[in-house]
C-alpha cells in the first residue's frame, strides 16, 4: 500500500482525521481569494479548478513526530516520521483540513537521522513490528495523553487558516464542525475488492470511518475520498439542522422563510460525490448510497425545503392577485 508519497514498501496502515466547518466569511471567496487562504508554501503553488465546481487545495506540509502510538490492545509502540496535512475549500464556502499518514509494517529498533524521515513524507516508522489491528482501532478510538493524535495537526492548520486576513469572521448562518477520523488497511486477496467495514457518527460531531482499499492505493488519495465523505456529511447533518430550526408547521411563512434561506442560496449547490475521486476509490461511495443513503437522503431534505419555500410562497401570491386592480 505503497504509491506517490511512500518511497518504501511495506506500508501496512493509512489513518487521518478530517476537520469540516463553514468558512466564517459573510462572502465567498473567489477562486483566486482561495488560492490565497491557501498558500501555506512559497515553493509549491496551491491546486484550483473550476469544473465541476469551485475547489481549491493547498500543497501539503509536514509535521515531524517522535511518540507512542494510540493502541486498542495497551502495546507500547513508538513511531517516528511525518505527518502530511493540507487544506481544501470548496465552492469558497466550507474549509476543510486533512491530515494523514502511513505506517510501515516494521522499522529499525533505533531511530534514524531525520533526513531519513523527510524523504518519506507523510509516513511513520515504528520501533520493531507494526500491530497493525491493534493500531487501528487505537487510532479510532481516540488517542490518549502523549500518543499520536492526527486530529491535534489538522486542528492546527484550521486554527491557522481561520486567522486568515482575508475572513471577516461573519458567516452568513450558524453551523458546526465536524470531524471524521479514519484508517484504511489493505484489502485481502479474494475479498472483493475495497470496503466500508464501518462507519460510526457520534453525537459529539465525531464520525469514525474504517475502510479496506486497494494494495498499493495512493495515501493522498485515499484521503480525497475521507475529505468528500466528510464534505457531504456535513452538508447533511448542517440541513438536517437547518430543516430542524425552522420550526415546520409551527411558526408563520417568514420565518420559515428566513431559516431555510441560507441552505437555498449556500449549500444545495454543493452536493457533488465522487467527483475527484481516483476510480478505484470512487466505487466506495456505492456503498455510502446504499446504506445510509447519502443522496437518497439529501433528495428528500432538498425536496422538504422546496415544498416548504413553495407552500409559504401562496398566500403572498393571493394576497398579490388580491390586491391587484
Amino acid at each position: 500500500m505503497s504509491a506517490g508519497e511512500n518511497h518504501d514498501e511495506g506500508i501496512v496502515l493509512l489513518c487521518g482525521e478530517v476537520r469540516t466547518g463553514l468558512l466564517p466569511a459573510h462572502q465567498a471567496l473567489d477562486i483566486r481569494a482561495a488560492a490565497q487562504l491557501l498558500r501555506l508554501r512559497a515553493d509549491e503553488r496551491v491546486l484550483v479548478s473550476e469544473r465541476p465546481n469551485l475547489y481549491a487545495r493547498s500543497p501539503d506540509t509536514l509535521t515531524g513526530v517522535d511518540c507512542p502510538l494510540p493502541s486498542a490492545s495497551g502495546a507500547k509502540v513508538r513511531a517516528v516520521g511525518t505527518v502530511a496535512v493540507r487544506g481544501t475549500l470548496t465552492e469558497g464556502r466550507v474549509l476543510q483540513t486533512s491530515a494523514r499518514l502511513g505506517l510501515a509494517a516494521r522499522g529499525p529498533d533505533h531511530r534514524r537521522p531525520w533526513g531519513h524521515y523527510l524523504v518519506r513524507p507523510g509516513t511513520l516508522e515504528p520501533f520493531g513490528r507494526l500491530p497493525r489491528e491493534a493500531v487501528a482501532e487505537g487510532v479510532l478510538a481516540g488517542a490518549r495523553r502523549g500518543e499520536l493524535d492526527v486530529g491535534l495537526i489538522a486542528d492546527g492548520l484550521l486554527t491557522q487558516l481561520l486567522r486568515h486576513p482575508l475572513l471577516d469572521q461573519h458567516p452568513p448562518f450558524k453551523s458546526r464542525p465536524t470531524r471524521l477520523r479514519w484508517t484504511a488497511l489493505p484489502a485481502e486477496a479474494g475479498a472483493g475488492g475495497p470496503s466500508i467495514e464501518r462507519l460510526t457518527l457520534a453525537e459529539d460531531e465525531l464520525r469514525t470511518l474504517r475502510l479496506r482499499v486497494p494494495p498499493g492505493a495512493d495515501p493522498a488519495e485515499v484521503a480525497g475520498l475521507c475529505e468528500d465523505l466528510a464534505l457531504h456529511d456535513w452538508l447533511l447533518t448542517t440541513v438536517v439542522r437547518l430543516l430542524d430550526g425552522s420550526r415546520l408547521g409551527s411558526a408563520d411563512g417568514t420565518a420559515v422563510v428566513r431559516a431555510l434561506r441560507p441552505a437555498v442560496d449556500h449549500l444545495l449547490h454543493l452536493w457533488m460525490p465522487r467527483a475527484r475521486l481516483e476510480p478505484s476509490l470512487a466505487a466506495l461511495w456505492d456503498v455510502l448510497e446504499e446504506r445510509p443513503g447519502f443522496t437518497r437522503q439529501w433528495q428528500v431534505l432538498v425536496r422538504r425545503i422546496r415544498d416548504q419555500l413553495a407552500l409559504h410562497a401562496i398566500p403572498a401570491l393571493h394576497q398579490e392577485a388580491v390586491m391587484a386592480p
